[in-house]
């Protein structure tokens, strides 16, 4: 199986976390809310698969880079 990391694209805080580990998305389904220069920014998933790890909590300042989370999907 191949993986997907979804990394944050810009500084910021996470306002939510819409997914957890074992959670089944299909692409474009909305992972977390990111909230930067008080726009809401939603990330989604680039890939339908199985989220295996989400490294985000709400309320946590991220800097671009850092995962938000890892996808398993079917390549």
């Amino acid at each position: 199986m191949a993986q997907e990391v979804v990394e944050v694209p810009l500084t910021g805080t996470v306002i939510s976390v819409n997914v957890k580990a074992g959670d089944e998305v299909k692409e474009g389904d909305m992972l977390c809310i990111l909230e930067s220069m008080k726009m809401e920014n939603p990330i989604v998933a680039p890939v339908d698969g199985a989220v295996i790890k989400v490294e985000v909590t709400a309320g946590q300042v991220v800097k671009p880079g850092q995962t938000i989370a890892v996808i398993e999907y079917q390549s």
